[in-house]
This record gives structure tokens, sequence and C-alpha cells, in this order.
């Protein structure tokens, strides 16, 4: 077999330190770009879309480990999709609106009237206790569940197969407690945990390989994407002070401008497929059995859909990738959407000002965002 050249070196500093700006030169010099570490990495809208929309020949199955339904292709998925779509819905959604509204409003008066670090003061903290809300968790498990995503980003990062490893098993068995606990009680609380024991796939209850899957991915994407999607939008808000004059005011709808800042800073870097046959995409012949990478805030920069980053939340609103497309469009589209509405609308009432502070500092692949966002907040009833 011929050993490919790499195209480019997606865990090297130049490319860490700022993915955007590389993935931005890629796009427009090497649209399918051959990596060791990525395999073929997209970074077109067209391209992406190619893949969404053929998942005979771009499956998802592509880990040896069970994950239900992100990792399955039709029949199973359609069947376990059927099953999970109802948690979702907006009616569902909106029973969880006044508690997340709740733990939004309480943050945002915790933050001082000054400089304050958003992901540590009021990101990682809302992911973590929204996530518990929904699933109907402890309170106890806030900063286990927000250590947990630290420490499984850094040992993807560093590709360190053993640990992560140790922490799959270390969240499978936050799982299972909650499972065994709603099991051996009396009377288990009616949430969304102890809901799912009851859901049935082909007439059959779903094994704890199936729940603990299915719940490792929600949880997984909730706590690294609403998190870094808070870090985004407060950033972005206290560069663009127009935009968030016209947000306080209502002059612009707030959830489509969310959408269209997540858009141009995308939260969730890169999801996974696999050839089945041959195939042509940007003029580059991928085998068969060829790993695949979306790389979804390249996809969702492309000058010749987008223009070049331009802020236009209704003109962009029907191609924003930000939740996918085809029929792996994310189930919890509108669970994060609800959270993340809340959330600045309780941060824009709540202050009188956001304003820039130090440089942000950007998260590393495989996570999107920031790692460092400072911030200075202007309370309503501040001096300043």
């Amino acid at each position: 077999m011929k050993r490919m050249v790499p195209d480019w070196q997606p865990l090297d500093s130049a490319v860490a330190d700022d993915q955007l700006a590389a993935f931005d030169r890629l796009r427009r010099s090497c649209p399918v770009a051959f990596s060791g570490e990525l395999g073929w990495s997209l970074f077109r809208h067209a391209d992406v879309m190619a893949v969404l929309a053929d998942h005979e020949t771009f499956s998802s199955d592509v880990s040896p480990h069970l994950s239900v339904p992100s990792g399955m292709d039709p029949p199973e998925h359609t069947r376990f999709r059927r099953q999970i779509d109802p948690y979702f819905t907006p009616e569902r959604v909106e029973r969880y609106a006044a508690t997340f509204r709740g733990l939004a409003a309480e943050l945002v008066a915790r933050l001082p009237d000054g400089e304050v670090e958003i992901m540590g003061a009021l990101s990682h903290p809302f992911a973590a206790r929204v996530q518990c809300a929904f699933m109907g968790w402890p309170d106890e498990l806030h900063e286990p569940l927000r250590a947990w995503t630290a420490a499984s980003q850094h040992a993807t990062r560093h590709r360190d197969r053993e640990r992560l490893a140790e922490l799959a098993g270390e969240f499978d068995r936050i799982i299972r407690t909650q499972l065994d606990d709603r099991r051996a009680a009396d009377s288990a609380p009616n949430d969304t945990t102890t809901q799912l024991l009851a859901a049935r796939v082909d007439g059959r209850a779903l094994t704890d390989e199936e729940l603990v899957s299915i719940i490792r991915n929600w949880t997984a994407g909730e706590l690294g994407t609403i998190a870094a999607s808070i870090g985004i939008l407060v950033r972005h808000l206290a560069q663009d002070q127009d935009l968030q004059q016209q947000l306080r005011v209502g002059l612009a709808a707030l959830s489509p401008a969310i959408d269209e800042i997540l858009r141009l800073d995308g939260p969730l870097v890169a999801n996974r497929r696999r050839t089945t046959r041959e195939v042509e995409l940007g003029g580059r012949t991928i085998g068969a059995g060829e790993r695949i990478t979306i790389l979804w805030p390249a996809a969702n920069r492309d000058e010749t859909v987008f223009g070049a980053e331009v802020f236009a939340a209704d003109a962009h609103a029907r191609d924003n990738l930000l939740y996918g497309a085809g029929i792996h469009v994310c189930p919890g589209a509108p669970l994060a959407r609800r959270e993340l509405e809340v959330l600045t609308a309780e941060l824009l009432a709540g202050t009188r000002g956001i304003l820039p502070a130090a440089p942000s500092v950007r998260a590393h692949y495989p996570a999107g965002g920031y790692e460092v966002v400072p911030a200075r907040i202007v309370k309503p009833d501040s001096a300043r």
C-alpha cells in the first residue's frame, strides 16, 4: 500500500494555536487534506454536505465501541433515533426553561463587577448544572463532570489511549450508579434518566451498554459544546458592542444571533466517517475503508456560501451546519438552543455592559472555542 504524504499536521502548534485561521487557509489551498491523525479532512461546505447526504458511502460506524446512535447507520440508527428524538422536542425542552433560567440567573448574579474569567465562572458551571437538571442528577456531580470533560479533551488531544480507556470507565460508573439507584428506589423520580430505563427498541428494553452509550453521548456533547458556546458568545458580544446593544434593546432576535455567532466560531470541531467504497472528493481519490473527518468550523466559514466573515443571521440560517444536517443532525439542538438563549438573556439582563479584557486563549483540538475568556462585566448598579 502506498504511503500517503501528509498535506498538513493537525496537532502542530501553528494549527492548534488558531484552528480557525488554519482551517481558512486550507479551505482555500487544499480543501480535502490528508493527515496521519485525522485521515481525510474536509474544509468546504459542499464536500461536507456531500458526505452528510450519503450515509451509504460515508458510514458513521467508525469506532470499535458502541456509540448510540451517532456511531450507527440505518436501519439501526433509525430505530434508536425514533426513541431518542422525543426527549428533545421543543415542547419537552420548554418544561426545563424555568429551571435553566434560575441556574443562569444565579451564576450571572455571582459575576463580579469588573474583570472575570468567563469559562471558569460561567461556561463550565452552567453546562454541568443544566445537564444535571435535564437528566435529574444530583448537584454533587457538577464538579466531577466538569473535571471529566477537561481530562477527556486533554487525553484525546494527546492521543493517550490508556487514559481515555480509564476515563470511559469512570464515566460509565457515574452513569451506571444513576441507573442502579433508580432501579433500587421504591419510587424513582420521573426524570429523563428514569424514563430512559423504560424505553424500548424493537419491543425490548435497552441494554445497560446501550443506555450508557446514549447518556455518554448526550452528556459529553452537552458539557463540552455548551461550555465552549458560552465562551464564544461572551467573547463575541464583548468585541461587538453594536450587536450587544441591539440584543439588549430587542432590535435583533436572540436565538438567530446566537446561531450566527457560533457559525463564525464553532464550538464543535469535528466528526468522523468511514468510506465504504472508493470515492472522489474535491479532486482527491479516497479508497474504501478510509477515515473522513468533517471539520464543522471550516465548512461553516466557507466564503463561497457565507461570504468573508459577514454576520448575517437570517441570510445564513439555511446553510448553517452548527447542529449538522442529514440523518445525523443533532437531536439535542432544541435543548442546546434553549439553554444558550436563556443564559444569554440572563447575562444581558443582569449586566449593563460586557467589555473586552485581556486576550482570550483558544482551545486546542479536539475542543473548540476558548480555554480562557477574560471579560469586564459592568453590573446594573455599578458606579463605572
